[in-house]
Protein backbone atom coordinates (compact mmCIF):
# COMPACT_ATOMS: atom_id res chain seq x y z
CA UNK A 1 0.00 0.00 0.00
CA UNK A 2 1.42 3.45 -0.86
CA UNK A 3 2.90 5.31 2.09
CA UNK A 4 0.66 8.39 1.68
CA UNK A 5 -2.43 6.16 1.86
CA UNK A 6 -1.20 4.54 5.07
CA UNK A 7 -0.46 7.98 6.53
CA UNK A 8 -3.91 9.21 5.50
CA UNK A 9 -5.65 6.25 7.14
CA UNK A 10 -3.53 6.56 10.29
CA UNK A 11 -4.38 10.25 10.53
CA UNK A 12 -8.08 9.41 10.15
CA UNK A 13 -7.75 6.82 12.93
CA UNK A 14 -5.91 9.38 15.06
CA UNK A 15 -8.78 11.84 14.53
CA UNK A 16 -11.31 9.20 15.58
CA UNK A 17 -9.33 8.35 18.72
CA UNK A 18 -8.82 12.03 19.53
CA UNK A 19 -12.56 12.66 19.22
CA UNK A 20 -13.13 9.86 21.75
CA UNK A 21 -10.78 11.43 24.33
CA UNK A 22 -11.29 15.18 23.88
CA UNK A 23 -14.64 16.40 25.25
CA UNK A 24 -15.07 19.40 22.94
CA UNK A 25 -14.11 17.72 19.66
CA UNK A 26 -16.92 15.99 17.76
CA UNK A 27 -16.60 13.80 14.70
CA UNK A 28 -19.54 12.51 12.67
CA UNK A 29 -18.06 9.17 11.63
CA UNK A 30 -15.36 7.41 9.65
CA UNK A 31 -16.17 9.28 6.43
CA UNK A 32 -15.80 12.58 8.23
CA UNK A 33 -12.50 11.35 9.67
CA UNK A 34 -11.24 10.55 6.16
CA UNK A 35 -12.23 14.02 4.93
CA UNK A 36 -10.77 15.60 8.07
CA UNK A 37 -7.49 13.72 7.56
CA UNK A 38 -7.32 14.97 3.97
CA UNK A 39 -8.01 18.53 5.10
CA UNK A 40 -5.42 18.20 7.87
CA UNK A 41 -2.88 17.01 5.31
CA UNK A 42 -3.74 19.96 3.06
CA UNK A 43 -3.48 22.46 5.90
CA UNK A 44 -0.20 20.98 7.13
CA UNK A 45 1.27 20.99 3.61
CA UNK A 46 0.07 24.41 2.39
CA UNK A 47 -1.26 26.67 5.14
CA UNK A 48 0.97 25.74 8.09
CA UNK A 49 4.26 26.65 6.32
CA UNK A 50 2.79 30.04 5.41
CA UNK A 51 1.73 30.57 9.03
CA UNK A 52 5.18 29.46 10.16
CA UNK A 53 6.91 32.08 7.99
CA UNK A 54 4.48 34.80 9.07
CA UNK A 55 4.98 34.01 12.76
CA UNK A 56 8.73 33.34 12.58
CA UNK A 57 9.68 36.46 14.58
CA UNK A 58 7.29 35.46 17.36
CA UNK A 59 8.60 31.90 17.24
CA UNK A 60 12.18 33.14 17.57
CA UNK A 61 11.33 35.47 20.45
CA UNK A 62 9.59 32.65 22.33
CA UNK A 63 12.41 30.20 21.48
CA UNK A 64 10.01 27.91 19.62
CA UNK A 65 7.32 27.83 22.28
CA UNK A 66 4.87 29.39 19.80
CA UNK A 67 5.02 26.37 17.45
CA UNK A 68 2.28 24.37 19.26
CA UNK A 69 -0.04 27.34 18.68
CA UNK A 70 0.36 26.67 14.94
CA UNK A 71 -0.98 23.15 15.52
CA UNK A 72 -3.99 24.63 17.29
CA UNK A 73 -4.57 27.09 14.45
CA UNK A 74 -4.26 24.25 11.92
CA UNK A 75 -6.89 22.23 13.80
CA UNK A 76 -9.22 25.25 13.93
CA UNK A 77 -8.81 25.72 10.16
CA UNK A 78 -9.58 22.02 9.60
CA UNK A 79 -12.67 22.46 11.78
CA UNK A 80 -13.87 25.22 9.46
CA UNK A 81 -13.14 23.18 6.30
CA UNK A 82 -14.62 19.84 7.43
CA UNK A 83 -18.41 19.68 7.87
CA UNK A 84 -18.41 16.60 10.14
CA UNK A 85 -15.71 17.88 12.48
CA UNK A 86 -16.63 20.44 15.11
CA UNK A 87 -14.78 22.09 17.96
CA UNK A 88 -16.80 23.56 20.81
CA UNK A 89 -14.25 26.18 21.85
CA UNK A 90 -10.61 27.26 21.75
CA UNK A 91 -9.62 25.04 24.69
CA UNK A 92 -11.06 21.99 22.94
CA UNK A 93 -8.81 22.90 20.00
CA UNK A 94 -5.79 23.20 22.31
CA UNK A 95 -6.43 19.84 23.97
CA UNK A 96 -7.38 18.30 20.63
CA UNK A 97 -4.14 19.46 18.98
CA UNK A 98 -2.08 18.01 21.83
CA UNK A 99 -3.89 14.68 21.87
CA UNK A 100 -3.93 14.47 18.06
CA UNK A 101 -0.17 15.07 17.90
CA UNK A 102 0.47 12.39 20.52
CA UNK A 103 -1.89 9.79 19.03
CA UNK A 104 -0.76 10.46 15.48
CA UNK A 105 2.89 10.21 16.49
CA UNK A 106 2.24 6.97 18.36
CA UNK A 107 0.36 5.40 15.44
CA UNK A 108 2.98 6.53 12.92
CA UNK A 109 5.75 5.16 15.12
CA UNK A 110 3.97 1.82 15.43
CA UNK A 111 3.43 1.67 11.66
CA UNK A 112 7.10 2.43 10.98
CA UNK A 113 8.17 -0.19 13.50
CA UNK A 114 5.87 -2.74 11.85
CA UNK A 115 7.24 -1.75 8.43
CA UNK A 116 10.82 -2.35 9.62
CA UNK A 117 9.98 -5.92 10.64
Amino acid sequence: MPKFLVTWLLTALALILTAQFVPGLHLGGFGDAIVGAAMLGFVNAIVRPILFVLTLPLTLVTLGLFLPVLNVLALIIVDKLTPGLTLDNFWAAVLGAIVLALVSGLLTGLAQQEEAL
